[in-house]
């Protein structure tokens, strides 16, 4: 290979795609790759899983947008598809101190004790999905799209319920967030959909001013009210942002994506079913082999660096690589790619870094844990013959290159096991 090539920066595509063969020949080259951004923005993106657990509690790396060199220089138009990863207000984008008292104020919610309290009703609405899930595959000759019917409504009604957001909202939220968060979306309709999506959020929020209830909206404009320097009235409306697209998108492309690889690899699944592997191990293989987000924007050094031998100028804008890493044969062994629920754990090693590492780990990630696991083990207890409607290779890669998954997910889902028999513990994997 020629030296140089490993310096030309790689062209993102803002379309995406799946992006497990891109990694693969990035990684072949370093932990550590130069990319082009839209807009012929320059950046880096670390891959390695090794580097990146060292990029992401690195002290001298910093998430406040005011480090961005090409945004403070004037180099980056409103229009950017990106921008709103880069500026949004909350707890994403700030450092220290702010960043611990952002955090703290959601982190209520999301206590070990407060999660595991969700689980019954986490069953429920599980439960509730499955019937109309069916009710959809038998409007559609026994086929019908597990993304849309399943795997989107769970993690957006346990959120919007968090939140205390009414039903009515939810599909204008997700199609909202889902265009603040594509890479390829055009500049006009970028600034049109993050604006409305304030818009939107602004409304709950003055109407749960008006009328609080028990919910986390209503405890966070009580924060805010409280005056002082615990929350301003940005800083609400972008943590309401945060905590509606990060609640449900990846664990929408992580229901997607473990659903997609047991399907595709029946003697995993078995596993399972035998009592060799469990759901959990499911959940967390799915988070390795497929991370649901793949390049994660933005952190920035706050000087130079050098990461896995490469330098990184001070002020770059730096993707997490969370889908390259999970697959780094350094890291994984030289079957990284191979979907393995009994893959053992290394000695004091990080099993995957899909939802973080550092101060910034995901402060929903025991949700985003149990909704998947109860997801799939009520899922596959219910509809033990499940599987593909279509061949794997002809499933659309989801768009953009942040999130990481399919656009749909037809399932057929066969006969239905007797309900005396889904309830039965015993007959269900552990």
């Amino acid at each position: 290979m020629d030296p140089s090539s490993a310096r030309t920066p790689y062209r993102l595509d803002p379309a995406g795609g799946c992006p497990h063969a891109v990694n693969a020949r990035l990684l072949a080259r370093g932990a550590v790759a130069p990319v082009e951004l839209p807009g012929g923005i320059e950046g880096m993106a670390v891959l390695g899983h090794e580097a990146l657990r060292e990029f992401l509690q690195h002290p001298d790396v910093a998430k406040d947008a005011r480090h961005f060199t090409a945004l403070r220089e004037g180099r980056i138009a409103e229009g950017w598809p990106l921008l709103t990863f880069a500026t949004v207000p909350g707890m994403t984008t700030a450092d220290g101190d702010d960043h611990r008292r952002l955090r703290s104020l959601a982190a209520r919610a999301f206590t070990p004790r407060r999660v595991a309290g969700l689980r019954p009703r986490i069953e429920e609405l599980t439960d509730t999905l499955l019937d109309g899930l069916a009710r959809a595959a038998a409007a559609g000759d026994g086929v019908a799209d597990l993304r849309r019917h399943f795997a989107l409504p769970l993690p957006m009604g346990v959120i919007c319920e968090l939140l205390g957001v009414d039903v009515e909202f939810r599909d204008r939220l997700h199609r909202l967030g889902s265009q603040v968060v594509a890479t390829d979306t055009g500049p006009d309709e970028a600034v049109a959909a993050n604006r409305e999506l304030v818009a939107v959020l602004t409304g709950i929020a003055t109407a749960k001013a008006a009328q609080p209830g028990d919910d986390l909206t209503s405890a966070l404009i009580a924060a805010r009210d409280e005056g002082g320097d615990r929350l301003g009235q940005h800083e609400l409306i972008g943590t309401l942002l945060l905590m509606v697209i990060a609640g449900h998108e990846t664990t929408l492309n992580l229901i997607t994506n473990a659903v997609r690889a047991l399907c595709a690899h029946p003697e995993q699944l078995a596993l399972v079913r035998a009592g060799e592997a469990s759901w959990a191990d499911a959940v967390e293989e799915t988070l390795r082999w497929d991370a649901p987000v793949s390049y994660f924007p933005f952190r920035y050094p706050v000087r130079d660096l050098t990461v896995a031998g490469t330098p990184i100028p001070a002020g770059t804008p730096v993707l997490a690589g969370y889908s390259a890493a999970g697959r780094d044969p350094a890291a994984h062994g030289p079957d990284a790619d191979r979907f393995d629920l009994t893959r053992p754990a290394r000695p004091g090693a990080v099993r995957h870094l899909s939802l973080g590492h550092g101060a910034h780990y995901c402060l929903g990630a025991p949700l985003a844990r149990l909704e998947a696991t109860v997801a799939l083990e009520r899922l596959f207890t219910r509809f033990p013959a499940l599987g593909l409607a279509v061949p794997e290779a002809d499933l659309a890669p989801h768009a953009g290159f942040v999130g990481n998954s399919v656009r749909s997910l037809p399932v057929r889902l066969g006969p239905e096991q007797k309900s005396a028999d889904r309830n039965d513990p015993g007959r269900r994997g552990t």
